[in-house]
């Protein structure tokens, strides 16, 4: 049995706040940076690697992660969850979304069912589903092939499944394996699905409703308005939309649907990208055999998370890491920015990930903590960033630690050569420069254009993005804010505060309002 503790009353986290700060200016310029970069990288899988070495940690920061590592008891608690015990406290439920890409420990069975055979065979399902649509099998009702797939659903069955589709967008063209485009539909304001529909043959489009409960009320609200399109284009419907939910929801077994794929409540939105929600649009949109090499490339990764060693394990250092800047140095915030067009939804994604997983202020127990845990997360692909925000970033006065995600090679393989030098090689040297711009600064007896410095960042690299470096990119950042979660002892895979404004919502639409409530719905003539 592990032990669920406060961060604070661990010992080693004592000793961590001990440590003697590391000047990352001085570690960073010279010899001693060029020794960092070479020596403070950890492989990951799928040709990636995690380099860190312009953060501000040294061999005793380091030494002192380990012991809070095996305190805070982290690979036993990873441990607990892929072998299936209950670690989301608040739903009481099972936390499973490894296992829709792989095995990583015992026989999980929940509600009579082993959950990995029931994850691939939705797998099976949806893969010989889209394979008969691209064989023109399963059509539209005039026999025509379907050349649009439209999702409908918000948070975690928008995010994840928009930002993996346009990660790998190009890399489908160049290479043959584009099937479908693909749109989504998340926002219940009807300029959204208006947009959407407006720039779509609906006569040729599927559409997927994406709904767990099958009662979310944004994602049934642009339903019906899907459906009303599809009405006044004099299409049936049912002829033309699949539903993505639990068995237990009233879109299971309906009529409405051409199909049904199932997820369940052991797979948290922000976590279901390999799961039936981002299964369907990217099998689909770029054939199955894609999607199998994506959760083959998280699969991988998912096994390092198991490493008990901390310099091997890239997911648990990066969370450490993490942890060390939150909660020793004092830093609120966390840039990703991915030096990668195709990666551009990837940082919102990251965003809810995060955010919805480790803003907590109680633990596990629903007792509250006397330290801070999750950070702010934001970002926007370089270089479009480095001409909006990063004169904060650089200049301002809070220290913002980076974390840049860069690829030696475009998926595109053509390139052009302008003044000695080609596009991507004008967009590698830029990550490199800013990565050392950020750390050593720049002294200037004009203060206007003086860079102190000290400005921590990592940086995952690798050769190209691809659907297994991707998996492998993703299954990174879930196990980096699982860990995150245990250190911070507290429950990463409930969002209750996603709960109260949609309560309050649907007391404004009944007109059950009263003082401020009131007063604001009555500016909107609600």
């Amino acid at each position: 049995m592990v032990s669920w503790n406060n961060l604070d009353t661990l010992k080693s986290f004592k000793k961590l706040e001990s440590t003697k700060r590391v000047d990352l200016k001085a570690v960073m310029s010279g010899e001693s940076g060029a020794k960092r970069v070479k020596g403070y990288s950890v492989p990951m899988a799928c040709g990636l690697s995690f380099n860190y070495a312009a953060k501000a940690v040294d061999e005793e920061v380091l030494t002192a992660l380990e012991e809070l590592a095996a305190e805070a008891e982290l690979t036993e608690k990873f441990k607990a969850l892929y072998n299936g015990e209950v670690i989301n406290t608040g739903e009481k439920r099972l936390v499973l979304h490894q296992l829709t890409r792989g095995m990583l420990g015992d026989k999980v069975v929940a509600d009579g069912v082993d959950k990995r055979e029931f994850y691939v065979g939705e797998q099976k399902k949806i893969a010989d589903f889209a394979n008969k649509v691209h064989n023109g099998e399963i059509t539209n009702a005039k026999g025509e092939k379907f050349t649009t797939v439209v999702q409908i659903g918000i948070g975690g069955s928008d995010l994840g499944p928009r930002a993996m589709y346009i990660a790998l967008e190009n890399w489908a063209k160049k290479t043959g394996n584009f099937k479908m485009e693909a749109k989504f539909i998340s926002n219940v304001d009807p300029d959204d699905a208006a947009a959407v529909l407006n720039s779509v043959d609906v006569a040729h489009s599927i559409f997927v409703l994406v709904s767990k409960s099958g009662t979310t009320l944004e994602t049934l609200t642009n339903e019906a308005f899907v459906k009303d399109a599809l009405k006044n284009a004099g299409l049936d419907a049912s002829k033309h939309m699949i539903a993505v939910t639990s068995e237990t929801s009233p879109l299971a077994k309906s009529s409405d649907y051409l199909a049904a794929f199932f997820m369940d409540d052991y797979i948290g939105g922000r976590f279901s990208s390999t799961s039936a929600v981002g299964g369907a649009v990217l099998s689909l949109a770029f054939g199955p055999d894609v999607f199998a090499r994506f959760l083959n490339g998280a699969a991988e990764e998912d096994k390092l998370a198991k490493n008990t060693d901390l310099r091997k394990n890239p997911a648990m250092l990066d969370a450490l890491i993490g942890v060390y800047e939150r909660n020793i140095l004092g830093f609120g915030a966390t840039a990703v920015l991915p030096y990668s067009q195709a990666l551009s939804r990837f940082p919102a994604h990251l965003q809810q990930a995060d955010m919805e997983s480790n803003g907590k202020s109680v633990n596990r127990f629903g007792e509250p903590v006397n330290y801070v845990t999750g950070p702010i997360i934001f970002g926007e692909p370089g270089t479009n960033g480095q001409h909006s925000f990063y004169q904060l970033l650089h200049q301002g006065t809070d220290i913002i630690p980076l974390q840049f995600i860069g690829f030696k090679n475009s998926q595109i393989g053509t390139d052009v050569d302008i003044q000695g030098s080609t596009s991507q090689q004008k967009l590698c040297a830029n990550v490199a420069a800013q990565i050392v711009a950020f750390a050593c600064g720049k002294d200037d007896d004009n203060k206007n254009k003086n860079f102190n410095g000290g400005r921590p960042s990592s940086i995952i690299i690798g050769e190209e993005l691809t659907p297994e470096s991707l998996g492998a990119l993703l299954s990174h950042f879930e196990n980096k804010i699982m860990f995150q979660g245990f250190t911070w002892n507290v429950n990463s895979f409930d969002q209750e505060g996603v709960q109260l404004g949609k309560v309050l919502a649907k007391k404004v639409l009944a007109h059950e309002t009263d003082g401020a409530l009131k007063e604001y719905s009555d500016l909107f003539n609600i």
